[in-house]
Formats: structure tokens, C-alpha cells, sequence
């Protein structure tokens, strides 16, 4: 049996792109998922996950992450109250008959107008009922794979990784706070944004002993992309995603410079974790697709993305998912350097 941690990226409705890598390894029931780390939308996944796991196997995680994106599909738009949602089919009308002559969306127009404030308290977050819906008592137990979820403190900035019975609904929907698209979560008299501001995600609680010394990263955000944004809403989506590869390229910076000191005999083995990295994304995919798609989880988007990662996840598994227990398959130099 080959052990693993998962380290699960947030961004938003491309999310489902994990959904599909997921749905794909738990196919194999030669890898076991011993700890997972999620932020944002892989703080769902994550949930989804665990839940899933322990109320039915692999079949029922596959199940359970299924219905997480079928509810997540009947959003329609993370920017909207549910009863703007009615209008969703003509905003939709109106964005594919512009297309063709307009170098904007209605939905980018929004995304620079829109703040959740401006509805005060009738504000509701669109994801409350689907984060709810999750068994707390199985994402919570210390049964299953260990559970790690990450979000920003708005007030000191620094991370917050809750675990165990920390992991409640408000600790998700903190950790997928859009501060832009989102009311920040209050916990513990303490606000929260995204966890991907401080680590997307973050990799540190993965190196418990206990633990196996590999972790596998579904990548979300790309890390290269091959054209220089242009307009307001790519340039924004790119210094976003800049901003939430950070602390993730920061840890496996220094994941890299552990496994060196070892190999050069500089340090001694056991002393600190060696941890082999592992690495499941499709950045072509991701640059293809517009910085908004992130806010709009369509059906057919979300089918499209679980297709993408459930190819991604077997292509994995064809090269890099034999090195599992024995060395890493990322290229840590490539992306480092």
C-alpha cells in the first residue's frame, strides 16, 4: 500500500478540477490518503473528502464529492444573493449574444462594481447550506485521513490552520473568503479571509511523523503562464495568482534545500522530514480559461474541469505514481528556478 498526503489548492469554481483528480485516485486501491491539507475550494474538496471516506469507502468519497459539486453547480454565480439568481439565464443570454462584439463580459463589468457589503445584513453566503450539508462529526473525527484547514487572519495576516474539532462550517467558509466576493468570517472574535493569501496550501502540517514523507499537490493556479495580462480583470486574476503561489513555491523552496543539505551529507538523515513531492496540474487548462470562470460554476464548466483532472490524475499515475515511498516526481528544480 502506498501512502500519501494530499496538499489541495483553492480557486474557486476551478476546484472541481481536484473533484476530478480525486475521483480518479481513489480509483486506486493500492494509494492510501493518509493526511489531507485543503484552502478554499480544497478545503471543500478536502471536507467532502473525509466525510465521504469514512461514511462509505472510496465509492461513497466519490459519491460525496459529487453532490459537493452538483450543489456547488446550482450556485450559478458566487457573487450573487439567491434571489438575483433568477436572472442568471438572461445575464447569461446577454454575455453570449456581446461576445462576438464586446472585449468584456457582464460578469467582468461585475466583478469590478460588486461588493458584498453593499447588502449589509441580507447578505448570505451562497456557500453556507453546501459547506452545512457536510457531516461534521465524520470531518471532524480522528477516524479517516487527518484533516488540515487553512485560512488568513485579516487582522495580523498570518495563517490559521484548524484542525480536528476546530474544523467547523464557519472554518471552511473562512478559508474560502474571497475578500472581494465574500463578508469576512468571524471566528473566536477573530476575522478571517482566504487561506490562499497565507498558504495555498500549506504544507507544514503534512510533516507530522506520523505522516508519509510524500505529498502530492493538486495545482489549481497556474505557476507560468505565456502571455502578458492586459486587461483590469486578467491583470488582477495574475497578480492573484502570483500572490497564492507564493507561500506554496516558499515551502517547496524549502523543502528543496532540506533534501539538498541531506544528499550533500550536510545534515543528518532523520533529523528533519525529507519529504518527496509530488505534483498533479494541468496549467495549460487553467491559462485557457477566463479569471471569472473562477466565480461562475456552471455545470458544463465543472464537467469540464472534473474531466481535465480525472486526465491529469491518470497521466500521474502512469509516470510519476510508482516513485510514491521511494523518491519525488515533481521537478522542484523546473519550477524553482
Amino acid at each position: 500500500m502506498r501512502r500519501v498526503s494530499l496538499a489541495l489548492q483553492g480557486g474557486g469554481a476551478h476546484g472541481a478540477f481536484t473533484w476530478g483528480v480525486l475521483d480518479r485516485l481513489l480509483e486506486d486501491d493500492d494509494l492510501e490518503i493518509a493526511g489531507i491539507s485543503g484552502t478554499s475550494a480544497g478545503a471543500l474538496n478536502g471536507a467532502a473528502l473525509k466525510a465521504g471516506l469514512l461514511a462509505g469507502g472510496r465509492a461513497g468519497a466519490r459519491q460525496r464529492l459529487d453532490l459537493l459539486w452538483a450543489q456547488v453547480g446550482e450556485i450559478g454565480d458566487f457573487r450573487m444573493l439567491p434571489w438575483i439568481a433568477a436572472f442568471l439565464p438572461a445575464l447569461r443570454f446577454w454575455q453570449t449574444a456581446s461576445a462576438a462584439f464586446l472585449p468584456f463580459s457582464p460578469q467582468a463589468i461585475a466583478a469590478q462594481l460588486y461588493s458584498p457589503y453593499v447588502f449589509g445584513s441580507r447578505w448570505t453566503n451562497p456557500l453556507d447550506p453546501v459547506v452545512r450539508d457536510l457531516d461534521f462529526r465524520q470531518v471532524c473525527g480522528a477516524a479517516g485521513p487527518r484533516l488540515f484547514i487553512s485560512a488568513t487572519n485579516v487582522r495580523t495576516g498570518k495563517i490559521k490552520v484548524f484542525a480536528g474539532e476546530a474544523i467547523t462550517p464557519e472554518a471552511i467558509l473562512a478559508s474560502a473568503c474571497l475578500p472581494t466576493v465574500f463578508q469576512t468570517v468571524e471566528i473566536d472574535g477573530e476575522g478571517y479571509w482566504d487561506g490562499g493569501f497565507s498558504g495555498n496550501p500549506a504544507l507544514f502540517p503534512l510533516y507530522e511523523p506520523d505522516l508519509p514523507d510524500d505529498i502530492l499537490v493538486v495545482s489549481i493556479n497556474p505557476m507560468q503562464t505565456q502571455d502578458i495580462p492586459d486587461t483590469p480583470l486578467e491583470i488582477q486574476n495574475r497578480i492573484n495568482e502570483i500572490s497564492f503561489n507564493a507561500s506554496l513555491l516558499g515551502e517547496l523552496r524549502a523543502i528543496n534545500f532540506v533534501r539538498r543539505l541531506i544528499a550533500e551529507g550536510r545534515m543528518e538523515p532523520g533529523k528533519m522530514k525529507s519529504v518527496n513531492v509530488h505534483m498533479i496540474a494541468d496549467d495549460g487548462l487553467m491559462n485557457a480559461l477566463s479569471a471569472e470562470s473562477k466565480l461562475s460554476p456552471t455545470p458544463y464548466l465543472l464537467e469540464r474541469l472534473k474531466a481535465a483532472g480525472r486526465g491529469a490524475a491518470e497521466r500521474f499515475l502512469s509516470n510519476g505514481g510508482s516513485r510514491i515511498g521511494t523518491e519525488g516526481s515533481a521537478d522542484l528544480h523546473g519550477l524553482l528556478g
